[in-house]
């Protein structure tokens, strides 16, 4: 399941090693496994080849702003690039690439395949998270990498498979951890805090939520959020998305989303994470994707999240009946 494809690490060495301009993406509202990866991989590249052009692209979270600084250029100023994505199957879904002029893709993923297909292609959802691939990566080329580099390479594996709790993490994932503290000398304690310090009003998000979140009958909770709530508490927009995991642990609960609003862009963010029904192909119908356990959605028409909350009321019930068999 995990043997290394060396001859598909040189097809990406080679395509790396052979454009001067390369930009690395990813998926729209970024979690720390999509930017440690795009950084830490842009880094490596810039470590190997200190003369190539290599653009980390793509909004970013002030959160996660200690993983490094995103690059802000002007794509349609590029020539012949190489573009690496990163931590995302579909097109409809990567940020910041808009009149980009690229003749090769390189595609890291471990979501199931969508419709991104690379000229050099490593997908595969066997894996914790983009980051545990990105590693594998490096370390099975002749890619550099250092601590700056081990060290968001080791948030974003942490993340993704939340401390290992997840049902992604394998043997393989603590062997890709096991190599990272013992080669490059993280302070994993350090940036634990990084990554779970919270502030109090986040806490209070948390527990706006549990007073006010419906939970069915067939143990699916859900909460359309006002955006009043997240301005009240000073916290930005990315906070439903960053609390979701934390409730993975209410036994009342097979699935759970939280809808916001994206005013700029005027469309609803929708974080979806299950226990055990399967949600990513509910989330697919509805301008989004993901993994089995933990998805997304981005809905334009309001009265479509009344139908997103059926399927997914379903999919629960399903997932009892299956169960009580």
């Amino acid at each position: 399941m995990f043997a290394i494809n060396k001859d598909l690490f040189k097809h990406i060495y080679k395509l790396i090693k052979s454009y001067n301009n390369i930009v690395i993406a990813r998926h729209i509202g970024p979690d720390p496994d999509a930017i440690g990866s795009q950084i830490a991989l842009r880094d490596s590249i810039k470590l190997t080849f200190p003369n190539k052009n290599v653009y980390a692209v793509g909004a970013g979270v002030s959160r996660f702003k200690y993983l490094g600084s995103l690059d802000k250029i002007d794509l349609t100023t590029l020539e012949d690039s190489l573009l690496i994505v990163l931590d995302v199957p579909n097109f409809i879904r990567v940020d910041g690439i808009e009149g980009l002029k690229y003749s090769k893709i390189i595609k890291i993923d471990h979501h199931p395949k969508e419709d991104i297909v690379g000229d050099a292609d490593f997908t595969s959802n066997s894996y914790s998270s983009t980051a545990e691939m990105i590693t594998e990566l490096i370390l099975g080329s002749k890619l550099l990498m250092d601590t700056n580099v081990a060290e968001n390479l080791f948030m974003g594996i942490i993340s993704d498979s939340e401390r290992f709790l997840f049902k992604n993490t394998t043997v393989h994932t603590f062997e890709t951890v096991t190599r990272l503290l013992k080669e490059y000398q993280i302070d994993f304690l350090g940036l634990y805090d990084k990554l779970y310090e919270k502030g109090f009003n986040e806490c209070k998000f948390e527990a706006y939520i549990i007073d006010n979140m419906t939970i069915t009958e067939n143990g699916l909770g859900y909460l359309i959020i006002d955006n009043s709530v997240i301005e009240e508490l000073g916290l930005d927009n990315s906070a439903a998305s960053v609390v979701i995991n934390r409730f993975n642990f209410i036994k009342e609960l097979y699935c759970w989303c939280f809808v916001t609003y994206d005013e700029r862009n005027e469309i609803y963010k929708v974080n979806i994470r299950s226990r055990g029904p399967v949600i990513n192909e509910i989330a697919s119908k509805y301008n989004g994707g993901g993994h089995v356990y933990a998805a997304g959605a981005r809905i334009t028409k309001k009265s479509d999240i009344s139908k997103l909350i059926t399927d997914l009321d379903k999919a629960c019930s399903d997932y009892i009946g299956k169960e009580n068999q």
